[in-house]
């Protein structure tokens, strides 16, 4: 993976576990057999405050869990805000357009999980997490015995960190006006949320 500028280095680890726990859904790429790669979402595995690993799962037919057997090690790939920056919103046009955004790598060893407990305990994980707060939250059990059935169409997998890389590009290089019109433009567009992870990673602008 390239090394990322250290400019776009996030603030702290607190910002890539936000990253995971809002914009979970990641692209899973492994390299045995050939490239391959599927969009799942995935969940947090903390331990001491620390992000150690993440979790989720392929449907049983994916030929992917056969080359993660062979070669168990893959990158999961998340990308969190983003949107394009248009030299219109600038009062200096000589600009150039850009794109801000957050992104992060991380390298991985994987290890399936196949048992029917550790498969019933990740779903309930990502379940309960996704209902949280809802109105008349679904749960698991309201399947009754068909979530058994179902559950044996899936593998799990847990997602050991080796390495990460994240470059959180939001504006650190734009001079004090350009960067002040830009998130003007940003909250007048309703973009709450790059506008959001904007000031977060410039917290003296």
């Amino acid at each position: 993976m390239d090394p990322k500028p250290a400019k776009y280095a996030p603030k702290s680890d607190a910002d890539i576990l936000d990253i995971v726990t809002r914009y979970p859904f990641a692209w899973i790429v492994s390299a045995a057999g050939g490239f391959g790669a599927t969009q799942l979402p995935v969940r947090p595995c903390v331990e001491n405050g620390r992000l150690t690993g993440l979790i989720g799962h392929f449907g049983r037919n994916n030929p992917q869990i056969e080359h993660l057997r062979d070669q168990p090690r893959a990158l999961l790939l998340l990308t969190g805000p983003h949107g394009y920056i248009s030299p219109s919103w600038l009062t200096d046009r000589t600009q150039a357009p850009t794109w801000n955004y957050a992104s992060i790598a991380f390298d991985c060893d994987i290890r399936l999980i196949e048992d029917a407990a550790g498969i019933e305990a990740l779903l309930r994980d990502l379940i309960d997490t996704m209902e949280a707060g809802r109105d008349n939250a679904w749960s698991l059990d309201d399947m009754g015995e068909r979530a058994t059935r179902l559950a044996r169409g899936v593998v799990g997998f847990h997602a050991r960190i080796i390495d990460v890389q994240a470059a959180f590009k939001m504006g650190q290089d734009e001079a004090a006006q350009e960067y002040s019109e830009i998130l003007t433009a940003l909250d007048r567009a309703g973009e709450t949320d790059l506008a959001t992870e904007m000031r977060r990673q410039n917290p003296d602008r």
